[in-house]
């Protein structure tokens, strides 16, 4: 049973915030298990909340090992009063249910096997935290999936599903995860260890009994014609007509029965040519009520409803206002599906990445949909309710006059097929008034659910946003009979308290609730200006906790968010991590030093801006920024200066040290000790400053051509890779583009923003406005961080300089500035296969379109990496950054470049990039102007190799 030795490797030994019994309870539970536990600051403040409104502070994580962990766990928090446990999955809870105020189990870091899989039974045995998308992928060669299938199946856990009995966008084929469960492992709070199943097995003691004494109830207390009912306890299932079923009954018991460790579920056959329909609409209410017909009958596996005010951008969309996304198998079925819907007009999509990029716009909307039209933003809170299907249309109808009636604007969505509708409204929680308003409204729309037969959960489960209301579902009968259940099987209520049974009130313990106070309004895109004072703690705040950013693994697709954390599988190295760790920074309860915080320093430092996040995340969380203001604050004053890294002062500041010293800084670097007092490792070579700068270059040259544009000479450009300059004026000129550069020295600040030095930052933006004066034309930029930096970051900086704005609209890339400006230019034919990266900061900011379409003209044939390439300016050259970067550089970059042909050229437009790649392999990267260039000069690209 408990264990009395300790795993060498465990974690989190940082109790220094823990005191008194939380302290005790800490060391016993660390002397007991193999697994880890850490009752410190950070790891409490983690945990604190999931992908809801409320929030919750526990005393402390435990990262069990095995059933056994879990057993000892239990049974030591029942020994130190019953301090209540909640087990937790991936955190994308929407009812509150994944936050507690005791022991959060973290089922993900070792509890995430897959035990088993038997094709054949079309069966498999998971661990509680494997994620659902590495199922999938394991059990994919075998033509078989896991039917349930949420949007967040990138990171979602079985034992999460479970645990909200999670449903998906094919639940019209294959059910919720209640239908897909064939039995249970679990450990209820005493320690008991049940096998759950049919015919009454693993039911605990006085389970059965109770439900004989109480069949009619049971039998009549549930709303009929509800394919997504997941509010209560599934206690029907237990009737004997049923089965007696009591896995299934467990399903959606949100941890407050019992915590699953081992659980055997069943597999579907994949479709063998999916190909995607979407039907056309008018508007919500046909939709709906095409929804209703049974499209399923005609092969649907998918009926997936959406509005245009939640699409916005309909392109690659047929005619409509409101459409309805339904996959089937085979062409066939498309057709007869189409003569079937009758819809205004349709999309038949057969090739795979036409289909994901549509599945996208539905994968995306729970983030999506917190951001308003016009701007605001938009909660949870009535997230996903369910009708039957005959009646979604006319709930529609009326849900959408109570929004008014309320004055509240929200964009509803869902699983139109099995009448569920997933909406986040513009409450606001940040005020009394407002928290007021919002439980009045949720009142309001939990009797007109019940009024049109409905669940006030279809998916996500109650949680704390809506059990309380659950006697307008049920009745005070059905409801006791939840708790005497709940009591059966945990009699100390020590597992999740608060939840489904005996629950807080909806309108308590919201995340918002003091911070208000504790931070300025601000502009939310106005970094480290005087009217941001704790800005980062209400924009953190905006993080909803889907976690699109803790995929783990190598991405796919065009992401690039968030290669520290697929690096280190660490949540406090995700963007939402790291906003949870400033959000709780603004709240001041757990992390108490405000801007001196040790623990944010340590979560942003693998932190590598990249930028991804302000595209790649739902709702726009820009962690980039949130940093570079941090580190500004962090290291400000007097006592601030000396604290500083000095690579912030180094390569912080390195566009005045190659301006003042230029190639001297070869020979400095040579010296003894120079990386230790530069503050940079000694693993990695420096570049090397060039023997001739690009602007000297440029100076000796002359050019008959009235100049079209400003090639911007970036330090990097300028002072380490000129070549890269001269290829530029090169090709623009045979484009019949006349070049002139400015006309005195300019930077745009990147370096200085990275390292947030925000001062600094605005006056050597300042300084290059005046240099730009008042010029006009467009600024092509060569470096893509720079390119990015004057697009983003400068209007932000100096919101109040007009030039600002005028210069952000200036900046082109060199594949933009082709385009629009010699859109009648040939390249020539290079005729090669590609390999290498999109920069980061052009993925997430600058866009890649045109850069695509030039490398396509030129013969420049396959696809580039994405991803992040480890090396980041500053952050691969810091010490103790090493094996992150080389980590961030193997997940999408060195694969991509070693299955490359041996003749394939090796693109990378950003220096970091380019470095990355002279440094972990044999090959070189390019820019793309070196590689047009070289061929208009009748050059023969050797292959960059790989």
């Amino acid at each position: 049973m408990r264990r009395t030795t300790r795993h060498p490797c465990v974690v989190g030994t940082d109790d220094r915030h823990a005191a008194g019994p939380s302290a005790a309870l800490a060391a016993e539970l660390r002397a007991a298990l193999a697994g880890d536990v850490d009752f410190g600051a950070s790891a409490r403040a983690l945990a604190t909340m999931d992908a809801s409104n409320y929030r919750r502070v526990p005393a402390g994580t435990v990262a069990p090992r095995d059933a056994d962990d879990v057993a000892a766990a239990l049974e030591i928090c029942r020994r130190h009063g019953t301090v209540p446990v909640v087990p937790r999955g991936a955190g994308t809870s929407i009812g509150g249910q994944a936050t507690g105020t005791g022991v959060v189990l973290d089922l993900t870091r070792h509890m995430d096997g897959l035990v088993s899989v038997d094709p054949a039974a079309r069966t498999a045995v998971v661990r509680p935290g494997l994620v659902l998308g590495r199922l999938r992928e394991a059990v994919r060669p075998y033509g078989l999936t896991f039917g349930p299938d949420p949007s967040t199946h990138s990171r979602c856990t079985l034992g999460g599903m479970i645990g909200n009995n999670a449903c998906g966008a094919h639940s019209v084929a294959w059910g919720t995860t209640a239908d897909n469960v064939s039995s249970l492992e679990v450990v209820t709070y005493r320690g008991e260890r049940l096998t759950l199943g049919r015919d009454g097995q693993g039911a605990p003691v006085g389970l059965t009994d109770l439900v004989g004494r109480n069949l009619a109830l049971l039998r009549t207390g549930y709303p009929p014609g509800l394919p997504r009912r997941i509010s209560g306890y599934a206690l029907d299932a237990l009737l004997p007509e049923r089965g007696t079923d009591v896995v299934r009954s467990f399903v959606g018991s949100e941890g407050t029965l019992g915590v699953v460790t081992e659980a055997t579920v069943r597999l579907v056959p994949l479709p063998a040519d999916p190909v995607l329909v979407v039907l056309g609409y008018a508007d919500e209410t046909a939709a709906a009520d095409a929804a209703a017909t049974g499209l399923g009958a005609y092969g649907a596996l998918t009926v997936e409803g959406m509005a245009a005010d939640l699409v916005g951008d309909a392109r690659g969309l047929p005619r409509g206002g409101a459409w309805l996304f339904c996959e089937v198998d085979g062409e066939g079925a498309a057709r007869e599906l189409v003569r079937a819907a009758d819809a205004l007009d349709t999309a038949v999509v057969r090739d795979p990445a036409g289909q994901r990029a549509l599945w996208r716009i539905r994968e995306d909307a729970a983030g999506t949909a917190t951001r308003m039209p016009g701007g605001g933003d938009a909660w949870p809170g009535w997230e996903d309710c369910a009708v039957p299907p005959a009646r979604l249309g006319a709930y529609l109808r009326d849900f959408r006059a109570l929004l008014a009636e309320h004055g509240l604007r929200g964009t509803p969505y869902g699983h139109f097929g099995d009448g569920c509708v997933h909406v986040r409204i513009d409450f606001d929680l940040w005020t009394g008034k407002g928290v007021r308003d919002f439980r009045r409204f949720s009142e309001a729309v939990a009797d007109l659910v019940v009024a049109h037969g409905g669940s006030l959960s279809g998916e996500h489960g109650d949680g704390k946003a809506r059990a309380e209301l659950l006697p307008r579902m049920y009745g005070d009968e059905l409801v006791g009979l939840f708790g005497a259940v709940k009591d059966l099987w945990d009699p100390d209520g020590g597992l999740n308290p608060g939840m489904l049974v005996r629950p807080e009130p909806l309108d308590t313990g919201l995340r918002f609730e003091g911070l208000l106070p504790v931070v300025g309004v601000g502009s939310a895109g106005n970094v480290g200006s005087t009217a941001s004072a704790g800005r980062a703690g209400r924009e953190a705040a905006r993080c909803v906790g889907v976690a699109k950013c803790r995929v783990a693994g190598p991405s796919s697709g065009p992401s690039v968010m968030c290669p520290s954390f697929r690096a280190t599988g660490e949540e406090k190295h995700s963007t939402r991590g790291r906003a949870r760790l400033l959000h709780e920074m603004a709240l001041g309860e757990i992390i108490t030093d405000g801007w001196r915080s040790e623990e944010v320093r340590e979560a942003l430092d693998l932190c590598l801006s990249c930028k991804g996040c302000r595209s790649d995340c739902p709702v726009g969380v820009d962690m980039a920024a949130y940093k570079a203001e941090f580190l500004d604050r962090h290291y400000a004053g007097a006592s601030g200066w000396w604290r500083r890294p000095r690579s912030h002062w180094t390569m912080g500041r390195l566009p005045s040290l190659l301006a003042h010293f230029g190639r001297g800084l070869n020979a400095a670097m040579r010296l003894p000790y120079a990386a230790r007092l530069a503050g940079v490792t000694p693993e990695r070579a420096m570049p090397r400053v060039a023997d001739r700068t690009f602007t000297s270059w440029f100076a000796d040259r002359s050019s008959a051509r009235p100049p079209a544009l400003t090639l911007w000479p970036d330090t990097f450009t300028n002072y380490l890779a000129p070549e890269v300059g001269r290829a530029a004026v090169r090709v623009l000129e045979d484009a019949g583009l006349g070049v002139e550069l400015p006309a005195g020295r300019v930077c745009c600040g990147l370096t200085y923003v990275s390292t947030g030095q925000l001062g600094a930052a605005r006056r050597v933006m300042g300084r290059m406005l005046d240099v730009r004066g008042e010029a006009e034309g467009p600024v092509v930029v060569l470096e893509p961080s720079c390119a990015a930096t004057l697009r983003t970051d400068l209007p932000e900086l100096l919101p109040d300089d007009p030039r600002a704005a005028r210069m952000a609209a200036s900046v082109r890339t060199f594949a933009e500035a082709l385009e629009e400006l010699a859109p009648d230019w040939t390249p020539p034919r290079v005729d090669r296969p590609v390999a290498g990266q999109t920069h980061c900061h052009q993925h997430a900011v600058l866009g890649d379109a045109p850069d695509r379409r030039l490398r396509e003209r030129a013969g420049l044939v396959g696809e580039l990496a994405g991803g992040c390439c480890g090396l980041a300016g500053n952050f691969g050259f810091e010490p103790g950054h090493e094996e992150v970067s080389r980590a961030c550089a193997e997940d999408q970059l060195l694969p991509a470049l070693r299955t490359a042909p041996s003749t394939a050229e090796v693109l990378a437009d950003g220096f970091s990039c380019r470095t990355q790649i002279g440094h972990l392999t044999s090959g070189r990267g390019r820019h793309l102007a070196e590689v047009l260039a070289e061929a208009l000069d009748g050059g023969s690209p050797g292959g960059s190799g790989g």
